[in-house]
């Protein structure tokens, strides 16, 4: 074992002293703050512009329905042509052009509306402009019907159902996303981990094999050590440099923000323009958004994302291991990344679609018991609530496939390190298992 440790230590210290590494531990949250901030600026600079709408209603019957909003201002225009308005309106610089013609019927406006803009217009604004009319041409259609529409307003009554579950405890919908989030993060999280670090330990097993330095260190050291060693030691400098990371993110992202005074929440304005419309206050949300957390099992959550990620990624990693051992650049790597990364992708499209439908459904449970999926697809599934024998049961499988996946690796790295200029295939690299 002191092999091993002197192995986990020289690939920890060779990673963490590389000036690559070094660049891209201080480098990547200044980008990303970076990125943050000109996103979250951009989105303050977009919201100050106030988008001005004309009107030609020659319908005569939405002149006082639009109401100006701190982003846009609507500007009536009366006795003039179609043409006349849209030269106007371009020449004005405005938004865009409503033309709501007259019709012979209520229901010929459905078709008849249009609206004109030198690009195609928000989506949101379209929504807004559209929802106006509807309500105002139903209003109208009800009362040629001689019912009172405002009768038939006052009487809707919004529904919105308790959930509970057959245990008695309650549940609701703004609980169910917050637990696809927690998973869903979870889950992505550990899939980026894989995809950087895992290509890190592959580079770094095709650099020493390349640089010849292999064939000295494997005279003294057990091939199984060797990869060991390689897969533990970058594992430690990749959760170094992720902590690096996550306390820079968090110091630059409150300095930017208190210097350039930047909004972040300026960033979600449609969001909070449909709670607004919903009706729904803020602090309200907030209040449930803090209870459903302190309903979530966090204890279990963590200690399952810390199990799932360990044997998740170190599984993930003695492949790379093993493919950085069979070839000799990096370019040679793609035909065996795709078997990799498969699964990888797989378990993310089961996790975001059908563990979002159905998280105790029978291709999730399948998908959550297999090693190559099971981190990701698991670590979704719990927050939703899954029996701690099936989360026992799946860590099981998947640290016992990591040894069995390790023995098969080892076998690779042993004879793919000392193995130049022969590029292999899957049939030669099926020859190694058996020597």
């Amino acid at each position: 074992m002191n092999h091993l440790s002197l192995i986990i230590k020289r690939e920890y210290l060779n990673k963490v002293r590389n000036k690559s590494f070094i660049i891209m531990t201080f480098l990547s949250p200044l980008l990303m703050v970076g990125i943050f901030s000109l996103v979250a600026y951009l989105s303050e600079l977009n919201n100050d512009k106030i988008r001005v709408i004309s009107v030609l209603d020659e319908s005569g019957m939405f002149a006082n329905q639009f109401d100006d909003s701190p982003s846009i201002q609507y500007n009536l225009l009366s006795d003039i042509s179609l043409e006349a308005a849209k030269e106007l309106s371009e020449k004005q610089s405005d938004y865009g052009l409503l033309y709501i013609p007259k019709t012979a019927t209520i229901e010929g406006l459905s078709t008849a509306i249009t609206f004109y803009s030198e690009d195609s217009p928000s989506l949101m604004v379209m929504d807004d402009i559209e929802d106006v009319i509807a309500e105002k041409v139903n209003t109208l259609r009800l009362k040629e019907a001689g019912i009172d529409a405002q009768t038939i307003k006052d009487l809707r009554i919004r529904i919105s159902a308790n959930l509970e579950t057959f245990k008695g405890e309650e549940t609701s919908k703004l609980g169910s996303g917050l637990k696809l989030a927690f998973g869903g993060a979870a889950g992505y999280l550990l899939f980026m981990f894989i995809i950087i670090y895992g290509n890190m330990i592959m580079r770094s097993v095709i650099e020493e094999k390349t640089s010849r330095i292999i064939e000295v260190i494997i005279s003294s050291v057990k091939p199984m050590k060797l990869l060991l060693g390689k897969i533990f030691g970058t594992t430690l400098a990749g959760i170094t440099q992720f902590l690096a990371w996550v306390i820079l993110l968090g110091v630059l992202s409150m300095i930017v923000t208190s210097i350039f005074g930047i909004d972040p929440s300026a960033m979600q304005s449609p969001q909070q323009q449909m709670l607004e419309n919903s009706g729904v206050g803020a602090e309200n949300i907030m209040q449930e958004v803090f209870v459903e957390i302190g309903k979530l099992p966090i204890a279990n959550l963590i200690i399952m994302f810390i199990l799932f990620f360990i044997g998740g990624y170190l599984l993930y990693a003695s492949l790379y291991a093993a493919i950085g051992a069979a070839v000799d650049s990096e370019t040679d790597t793609q035909q065996f990344m795709l078997p990799i990364l498969l699964p990888l992708i797989l378990a993310v499209y089961v996790g975001f679609f059908t563990v979002i439908d159905n998280p105790h459904g029978t291709v999730s449970q399948v998908f959550s018991y297999i090693p190559l999926t099971s981190p990701v697809v698991m670590l979704m599934r719990i927050p939703f609530g899954v029996p701690v024998w099936q989360q026992i049961l799946s860590v099981a499988i998947l640290f016992a496939t990591f040894i069995g996946t390790v023995w098969f690796a080892a076998k690779i790295y042993r004879v793919g390190i000392l193995m130049y200029g022969k590029k292999p295939s899957y049939r030669e690299i099926i020859k190694w298992l058996k020597y």
